[in-house]
């Protein structure tokens, strides 16, 4: 099994999670969050905020997390429709080593 998460723009974040369902995979988390990723920010756009009352100020930008567990065999057609679909961002891939559904304490990849 695998991990997948891609951090892609909030507005095309939609056409993201649609995309993957329409391959019929259904599990998929969506995390709306703000980031910042490497490099320089626009000058327009964005917002900054301060970070736990410290000194760090940053701009962000909105963004969401599409996460979802997957079988091995479908890795390369989900990325290919994150990258399809979300034009801009980063695909994160990690393996899973166990999935334990805790009400029918079913094991492996039949949780998924």
């Amino acid at each position: 099994m695998k991990k997948i998460e891609a951090i892609v723009q909030s507005e095309v974040s939609k056409q993201v999670v649609n995309a993957i369902r329409n391959i019929g995979i259904e599990g998929v988390t969506l995390i709306q969050s703000l980031g910042q990723g490497e490099g320089e920010r626009p000058k327009i756009g964005g917002r900054q905020i301060e970070f736990n009352s410290t000194d760090v100020v940053m701009t962000v930008i909105p963004d969401s997390k599409v996460r979802e567990i997957i079988a091995d065999t479908q890795e390369d057609e989900v990325i290919s429709i994150i990258k399809k679909n979300g034009r801009v961002g980063k695909i994160f891939v990690s393996q899973i080593l166990r999935a334990v559904d805790i009400a029918s304490e079913e094991e492996g990849e039949s949780t998924i």
